[in-house]
């Protein structure tokens, strides 16, 4: 019997891992219910997506087989208080909220709840995202393969300790907004010499694909991919030089700490 799939919140991210699901056709969009804060979102991922939606949290969780929570993270205690009594104990939580944990979501349902904490990324928008999970031990073998079949409908997945857990938005969650930041200062250095902006947006991006592809695809070390491009005497290295002259990777190294400091902060709250 195919499964329902419920979610509760319909922001960007859950839109992206709809749309994904939905275009692999793993689940029909009449199994596929959203409920959302606003009439306005309610009605725009209705009207997108062809699924039920609804204001009503508690009509949601009655018939998710899998619910996934994707609210912020000072919602999950109000939304679980609101669903708990609702919710079928054979099904499965997962939230993609950063800093809330398992024993977070097991304390606020107050039963042996099926849990999976997850991390997502935005990439999950063009079916290029990075979902790491984590399950409890409720969730037994074949429904993890389940659920990590779902997920990988818009990315890649990836499993970890949850101890572990508190890295992850450093390094794929929140990282995409370094790349675009890396992206546009590219883009600004090609203006500078001259390149049309949207000319130089396409040439920085398409390099950042190209090179991440490289990594992935090849298995190659990422020095010995840099190494490669670096002749001697030429004008790479002398730009490789340059950015570590003003500490590149260090910075990157100090803003990914900067970012695990503040999900433990959030979880602490």
């Amino acid at each position: 019997m195919e499964k329902t799939i419920g979610f509760i919140g319909a922001g960007k991210m859950a839109q992206a891992m709809i749309g994904g699901i939905l275009k692999s056709k793993m689940v029909a969009a009449d199994h596929i219910v959203a409920s959302a804060l606003t009439e306005k979102t309610v009605q725009f991922v209705h009207d997108t997506y062809k699924i039920k939606t609804t204001s009503n949290n508690k009509e949601v969780a009655r018939i998710a087989d899998i619910l996934i929570l994707a609210v912020k993270p000072e919602l999950h205690s109000k939304v679980i208080k609101e669903i708990k009594n609702e919710f079928n104990p054979d099904g499965i939580v997962i939230t993609i909220a950063a800093g809330i944990s398992l024993q977070d979501l097991e304390k606020d349902f107050g039963y042996q709840v099926k849990a999976i904490r997850s991390m997502p990324n935005t990439p999950s928008l063009v079916g290029e995202g990075m979902i790491v999970i984590c399950p409890n031990q409720f969730v037994d073998e074949q429904e993890i393969s389940y659920v990590e079949g779902l997920l990988q409908t818009f990315g890649k997945t990836e499993r970890l300790g949850e101890y572990l857990m508190d890295a992850v938005p450093a390094i794929s969650g929140s990282s995409p907004a370094y790349i675009y930041l890396f992206i546009e200062a590219m883009a600004d250095g090609g203006v500078r010499q001259g390149i049309p902006r949207e000319k130089a947006y396409r040439l920085a991006a398409q390099a950042v694909l190209g090179a991440a592809k490289m990594v992935l695809e090849t298995g190659i070390h990422p020095a010995a991919l840099k190494d490669d491009v670096c002749t001697p005497g030429g004008a790479t290295i002398e730009a490789i030089a340059a950015l570590e002259k003003q500490q590149f990777r260090g910075t990157i190294l100090s803003a990914m700490e900067s970012c695990t400091e503040r999900v433990k902060t959030l979880m602490s709250k």
